[in-house]
């Protein structure tokens, strides 16, 4: 695929539209030659990924829940190639899940050119929202007045736990700034994404359903939901975080739902970018500066409701300028580092961040 055509997919007329006229293309989901290792060496042992037939979570409010301890464990002994040591996880913060350091599977041999080469990269073990961020949550934010405003234009995108989308790249790195995290680097995203032996989904290789993800199928836009309230009912609506069951590492709408920021700057494929691609914890094009001239692009991945399976695959990617112009219906979750994490861990949740304690009120939706 060339560079034209992906940016003419990220920047297609029509302000309330949450994607371009003409997806990418994608390709097979099918795995590409070795899996990821789990570990930094053969030495070292085991992750523990959540099960296809994991409950859906449900979202009542939080009060002062906190996350379980993550079974995710990294051998003390491993290591990264420079030498420096696997942090193994440890408690996760609130809401977040801990994802196991070592080798990781990036992009695809077989899919779509942007996507292209795959390759390993090496991770240090870091933490991840098990949750988009949602609605509540950010107008919590705004209203503290420590986010800029921001959201959807749709009529019927105003449950408190749906997923917020509509505000800019730079509004959900300063979100994440503000609550002691950052967005994730797409290796890291990615890595989260496809589970411990890169499968082309969180749950592994078989084709996304809208049992597995909320994406459009034969029945329309998100799993045939119409959206209410609105002249163009058809072009349906996100749902609730966390109505279909938990992928790797149990985090929930890693495909669907919502097209997620990460924090790279966008380069048309893999051999573009090069060294900032490869190696440790990749950060992109730049290093990851605040500017990046010759890629003035950020990337959204993991698919949404308004798209077909093929899109929700963990190594599609599509590019976004970072003030969102022009408009699109993009969400986002943070990470934290291994010591943003001691910061954070021990924190109740906020009082209007998702939970697993009630029935989802779309858990059933779509089926």
């Amino acid at each position: 695929m060339s560079r034209a055509v992906l940016l003419g997919f990220a920047t297609v007329l029509g302000c309330s539209h949450p994607g371009a006229a003409n997806p990418p293309t994608t390709g097979s989901t099918s795995p590409s030659a070795t899996p990821r290792s789990p570990t930094a060496s053969d030495a070292t042992a085991s992750d523990t990924t959540a099960s296809n037939t994991t409950t859906p979570a449900t979202v009542a409010t939080a009060g002062t829940a906190v996350a379980p301890v993550t079974d995710s464990v990294v051998s003390s002994g491993a290591v990264l190639p420079d030498g420096t040591a696997i942090v193994a996880c440890d408690s996760a913060p609130s809401n977040m899940a801990c994802i196991p350091g070592g080798r990781a599977i990036r992009g695809t041999n077989d899919g779509p050119e942007n996507a292209r080469p795959r390759a390993e990269v090496w991770l240090q073990t870091f933490y991840l929202d098990q949750f988009e961020v949602t609605i509540a949550e950010y107008k919590a934010c705004v209203k503290r007045r420590e986010c800029p405003k921001g959201g959807p234009f749709y009529p019927d995108f105003s449950r408190p736990h749906q997923p917020i989308v509509g505000m800019s790249w730079n509004s959900a790195r300063k979100y994440c700034e503000v609550h002691g995290k950052q967005l994730p680097t797409e290796a890291q995203w990615e890595a989260a994404a496809r589970g411990a032996e890169g499968a082309a989904f969180p749950w592994g290789d078989e084709r996304a359903t809208c049992r597995r993800a909320v994406i459009r199928d034969k029945r329309g836009r998100s799993c045939g939901t119409p959206m209410a309230r609105s002249s163009e009912p058809y072009k349906g609506r996100t749902f609730v975080v966390g109505s279909r069951p938990a992928g790797a590492y149990g985090l929930f709408d890693m495909a669907g739902n919502a097209w997620e920021y990460v924090a790279d700057w966008y380069a048309p494929d893999y051999a573009t970018c090069g060294a900032a691609c490869a190696g440790i914890d990749p950060k992109g094009p730049c290093g990851g500066a605040e500017s990046c001239p010759e890629f003035p692009e950020k990337i959204v991945k993991g698919g949404s409701w308004y798209w077909s399976a093929d899109l929700a695959a963990g190594w599609v990617r599509r590019p976004q300028p970072p003030n969102n112009s022009p408009f699109h219906h993009y969400g986002f979750r943070c990470a934290a580092t291994v010591a943003q994490a001691d910061g954070l861990r021990g924190k109740p949740a906020a009082t209007e961040a998702p939970n697993a304690n009630v029935g989802s009120p779309d858990a059933a939706r779509g089926l």
